[in-house]
Order: structure tokens, then sequence, then C-alpha cells
């Protein structure tokens, strides 16, 4: 066959591949793909991403883990290391997002970028994607439902939290941003943006409160203390690293936003733009919160054994000396897990969507279907729902193991992010010429920054599986390691059954890149 340059979407937006790309795209079948609605621009983008992480909100939600592990030192150095890491992932990815920003992302881009197997690479690199994001989805509406229960126990001392209650309290966060997405879908844009507005006003508003009234440690407690005494490792570095994880789950989903892609206008522009200064934003305020948190925390055991399970509620209550205060500056962070549920529900749904159209799943052709009365993938929000609500009756029987799913979430999370990072890099050593780059790129920077991404995280990754504490017993066992294999096995064990038969890499075919770039450009 001759490889003769074609020109696909001529006129304005001209885009040009050759007769062996369109061939390799035909050979693979994709035609006529069900497709989504192009609505969002980038400021409901930038909400979007800033809101889906709530940084400083996730901060007050996993405080302990930071405090038992290395305290203040382990917080604020912490957070200064995970925001230039972050930073260089969300930039590497945000790269990848400009030359493909498609719902799939981090599989389509090791298939694109891998120097082998990329059909098993991808395959696999997709069940761990969409698995850590179903994980995801449980996360906001538990931390939201047990801090409810946390306030009812400050609150009411006679109280006494039962897992049911806990199951119902997800349930009933879980079915609002459903709703939402499916008969809202318009009103996604002001959403975000009043999402935004909340998230950055209330930011503040609390914080003014805390520095007010909030009693004070010295500069030394806040910059130099290191608490290495209350979890039961020895090893300093062990425990400064494991101390990471508030740090690190505060930051981390930034990649949330891509996986909206296909509803983006200019996307190539706009996807990345929004995923960097997301992050950026998001991680000022947190490290920010952080430093004024621990000057005003107040007792600092006292906020470690507080019997609401969150030291967040105890250190408002100390700040504030009233219940009903407390209660109220937890308002902002409940409302966080909200929204940023409805954020995580849509961004999944779509990416569940994405993996149903390139053939991932069993029954892939009944859950890529897009509604044509709501234009959203109907099925795929259902399916990603259901699994969610199954994960969520786990804790009626053992919250053990319910937090042995959620611990999957951030460990597998990295893992999606490194290996298409890993990948684009090699491409870029050996072969630069053969990347067609998009309009928003790292240039002489890239190669710099994908090295600080990836050597970031494998650090994290490594260190995301420890348990905060020891000994280890089954109720404070990380389970994110093991389930995280689980999740593995089962990804190998459809690629040999199934995958293998039918997967011939993301169904995007030189017409759909050509069309899609065209529609993405003003």
């Amino acid at each position: 066959m001759e490889n003769k340059p074609i020109e696909l979407a001529p006129g304005k937006h001209a885009v040009t591949v050759t007769t062996q790309q369109a061939h390799d795209s035909s050979y693979r079948g994709y035609k006529a793909k069900p497709r989504l609605e192009r609505y969002l621009g980038f400021l409901p983008m930038l909400a979007f991403a800033a809101t889906l992480q709530a940084s400083w909100e996730s901060l007050c939600s996993s405080l302990s883990s930071g405090l038992l592990n290395g305290g203040p030192v382990a917080i604020i150095y912490g957070m200064f290391l995970c925001f230039g890491g972050s930073l260089c992932l969300t930039l590497s990815m945000a790269e990848m997002a400009s030359i493909n920003p498609v719902a799939g992302a981090q599989y389509h881009w090791t298939y694109e970028f891998a120097p082998f197997g990329n059909r098993f690479l991808s395959f696999i690199q997709g069940w761990i994607t969409v698995i850590a994001w179903w994980a995801n989805v449980a996360v906001g509406p538990y931390l939201v439902g047990t801090q409810i229960q946390g306030l009812l126990v400050q609150n009411y001392p006679d109280y006494v939290a039962k897992n049911y209650q806990g199951t119902l309290l997800i349930f009933a966060i879980l079915f609002i941003p459903m709703l939402i997405n499916i008969f809202a879908r318009q009103l996604l844009a002001p959403v975000e943006v009043i999402s935004g507005l909340i998230h950055i006003l209330a930011y503040p508003a609390i914080l003014v409160t805390m520095i007010v009234l909030g009693s004070r440690h010295t500069d030394k407690w806040v910059w130099t203390q290191f608490v290495n005494d209350q979890s039961g490792w020895h090893n300093d570095g062990v425990i400064w690293s494991v101390g990471l994880l508030t740090a690190a789950f505060s930051l981390s989903s930034f990649d949330g936003v891509i996986h909206m892609s296909e509803e983006v206008k200019d996307a190539p522009r706009a996807v990345p733009r929004s995923m960097v200064w997301g992050l950026t934003i998001n991680a000022t305020m947190a490290t920010g919160f952080a430093i004024a948190l621990l000057y005003t925390m107040g007792d600092f055991d006292a906020a470690l054994d507080s019997p609401t399970g969150y030291p967040i509620i105890e250190i408002f209550y100390a700040q504030t000396g009233s219940k009903a205060a407390a209660s109220a500056m937890m308002l902002p962070i409940l409302l966080a897990g909200c929204y940023s549920s409805f954020n995580v529900l849509a961004s999944v749904s779509r990416l569940t969507w994405a993996f149903a159209r390139d053939g991932g799943f069993p029954f892939s052709e009944f859950f890529a279907y897009v509604s044509p009365r709501y234009k959203i993938p109907l099925r795929s929000l259902f399916l990603v729902t259901t699994i969610t609500v199954l994960i969520a009756l786990i804790n009626l029987g053992s919250s053990a193991a319910f937090n042995a799913v959620l611990s999957l979430d951030t460990l597998a999370l990295y893992a999606s992010y490194l290996v298409p990072v890993i990948f684009v890099l090699i491409k870029r050593v050996r072969q630069p010429e053969s990347i067609r780059w998009g309009p928003w790129r790292l240039g002489r920077w890239g190669i710099p920054v994908n090295v600080i991404a990836i050597v970031y995280g494998t650090y994290i990754t490594i260190f995301l599986p420890f348990p905060e504490t020891q000994p280890v017993t089954a109720t404070t066992m990380n389970y994110g390691a093991p389930v995280f294999g689980i999740a593995m096995l089962f990804g190998l064990l459809d690629w040999f059954v199934r995958g293998r038969k039918v997967w011939n890499g993301p169904t995007v075919s030189a017409e759909d890149i050509a069309e899609n770039i065209a529609e993405n450009i003003p």
C-alpha cells in the first residue's frame, strides 16, 4: 500500500493522516462509534478539576495518617513534595491529553506509546484505571457519611455509630449526584462554577475562624516537630513516607477532568489548562490550610484520640469551644464530599462508557449506549452506581473489608498514571519525530518533567500500601496491595478468557481523530 497523505476534515481545520494510518484504523473496524455532545468550556472544567480534588477539604478528611506518622513535619513538607511530584505527573498527563483528549485517557495513551505489547498492556491498563475509579466513587459518600456520624457522636454522646447507618448515608449521598447527572446534565456547567465558588469562598471563612479563635503552637513545633512515637513504626524514613498519605490523597485524582474530554469544547487546550490550574489552585490552598491548621490545632493528643474518628472535628471544637460552631465549620467539608461525588460519578461513568465503547467489558455493546434523550452514557452511569452500592453493602458485614476496597483507590490511580508516562518518555527519547504533538506541550522540559513524575509516582506507589500503625491487625491492615493484586489478576483472567480474542486497542479511527480535532478548535 502506498503510504501517502490524505486530508481529512478539509478546510480551516484540515488534518492530514497517512493511508497506512487510515488502513490500520479501518482494519480494526471502528465505525460510527457512539459520541457525546460537546457543551463544556474551560471555566466549568477548571471548576470541575478544582472541586473534584477538593484538596483542602480532602486534607481535613485524611489528617489522621499524617498526624500519626511524622506529625507537622510530614504534613507540611509532605505537601511541598506532593505538590511538586503531582504537578509533574499532571503536566505529563496534560501533554498526552492535548495529543489525544479522550474519555479512556490512560489506556488510549498506553496503546499509542507502548514500545511492545500495546494490545495487552492497554487492556490491563484499562481495567486498572476503571477499577481504581470505581473504588473512588465510594470514597466521597463514605467520608461524608462517617463524618456525619462523627458529628452525631460529638453532639450526642449517647449516640453509637452503626455500620448500617453509615451504609444508608452512603446510599443517600450517592443517589443525589446520580439523579442530577441524569436529569440536570445541562446544569453541569453552572453547578461546577457554583461549586467552585463555594470551594474557594468557604476557604477564607474557615481559615479566619481558625486563626482568630485557635490557640497558638510555636514556629518550632509547626516547622520542626517530628512525631515518631504514635504509630508503632520505628524507622523515621518509613514514618515520614507513610505520613505522606495525607498529602498524596488530597492531591490525587487529577485525571478526573480528562475523562470528561469528549464533552469539552476545544479539548486539546481546555483540558490540559484546567488540569494544571486546578491542581495548582488546590495545592496552594491545601498547603496554606495545613500550615494554619497546625498553628491553631490545640492539643495534639486530643485530636488523635477523638471519639468522632476524625481529628478535624475535635480540632474545630478545640478552636471554637462550641459544638455548634464546630458542626458549622464542617459543613463546607461535607458539601465538598457531595459535589466531588457528583463530579466523580460523571467522570467515572464516561470512563466506563469509553472502555465499553472500545470492547473492554463483557456485554460492551450494551454499556456503550448513549441515551438520545439524556445525551449521557446512561447504562454506564447505572453500572457505576450499582457497583458503588454493592461496595457499600460490604460495610454491613465488615468495615475492614469495606476499607480494603477503598484502600485500592489511591494506589491503583497512581499505578495508572505511571504506565503511560513511562511509555511516552521512552517514545520521546527514542522516536520523538513519531509523536503527533497537540497544541499544549512541554517542549524541552518534557524529559525532566517525565523523569521527576516517574520517580515521584514510584516512590508514592511503594509506600501507599503500608499500614498506618504497627502491630498490624485485621482492622488496621492496609489492604491496598492485595486488593490491587486481585484486580490485576481479574484483568489478566479476562484477557486470556475473552480480551485477547476481541480487544484490538482503542476504537478511534483516523477519521475520528480528525473530526475530534476539528471540533475542538474554535
